[in-house]
């Protein structure tokens, strides 16, 4: 993670289209946003048509049958290494449950805000949009969790270039290998209690100041986060002197660093304002 990615790379985009398998039309059924910093990146995909429950303020208020519409988003961060046009993301906190597969594509860089990535290891073909060039202005905040015994898990990632952000929460535990999350759920026949645990993962996108509040979830694969303000972005705080971010009631267990900041005081000041 030291080495940051290039210039070209950082910035907030959307996935216009796939083509999997390197056939049939293009496709554009999923809401695809993807925020890279230099360091740390997010990803949020949910299919357009899945429902929004207005009326849910929990997963537990949601059906069985409406918990299972929730079983083909994805959404993941963590960090990202390049090689030339070769661009690896490293999953730290994932939605579906890993495949062995590797997160590995070549950027084909076309005209204006366009670049094309290429399956490596998979068959694929996406068209990517610059939503936003960043100007400069990045911020990527990790938290880990100690468990003791010199173990630490990655518990959230904050990846926020220009005015988008993509927040993600990891849920409890990890998840066994498996094709996808609907087929784990499947297979290991888990309880409802056990769903609601497994589906107790929040990834996030919104605008920091664009949207009709600051911090406004746009999407996320927790329906009943969307049009609100990210509840993390709430607990933040910054010292006025120097400028460190940290959380105003931080666990004793989790630990936090910022891989990456280049906002000044005055503007973090605005972004997380005194209580």
């Amino acid at each position: 993670m030291s080495t940051p990615v290039p210039s070209w790379l950082t910035a907030s985009w959307e996935r216009l289209w796939v083509i999997n398998n390197n056939q049939g039309p293009p496709e554009n059924t999923v809401n695809v946003r993807n925020i890279q910093t230099p360091t740390l990146f997010g990803d949020c995909r949910i299919p357009k048509d899945r429902p929004r429950y207005p009326e849910a303020r929990s997963l537990a208020d949601l059906s069985n049958a409406e918990l299972a519409t929730l079983y083909a988003q994805e959404g993941f961060s963590g960090y990202t290494t390049t090689e030339g046009y070769i661009i690896t993301w490293h999953h730290e906190i994932d939605y579906q449950p890993p495949d062995g597969s590797i997160d590995i594509g070549r950027f084909e860089i076309l005209g204006g805000r366009n670049v094309l990535e290429h399956g490596v290891q998979s068959s694929y073909l996406e068209h990517w949009w610059r939503l936003e060039d960043a100007g400069g202005y990045f911020l990527g905040i990790k938290v880990m969790r100690n468990l003791g015994n010199n173990q630490q898990r990655v518990h959230e990632i904050l990846s926020v270039s220009g005015d988008h952000f993509i927040y993600a929460r990891n849920r409890a535990f990890d998840l066994p290998m498996a094709n996808n999350l609907a087929d784990l759920i499947k297979k290991e026949k888990y309880s409802r209690k056990q769903i609601l645990a497994v589906l107790d993962l929040e990834v996030s996108h919104g605008f920091v100041l664009g949207g009709r509040q600051p911090w406004e979830v746009q999407f996320s694969t927790l329906p009943f986060k969307e049009g609100r303000p990210l509840d993390f972005a709430q607990g933040i705080q910054v010292d006025p002197c120097t400028g460190q971010l940290g959380e105003r009631k931080l666990a004793p267990d989790l630990i936090w660093s910022v891989p990456i900041n280049t906002l000044g005081i005055e503007d973090l000041l605005v972004l997380f304002p005194p209580a």
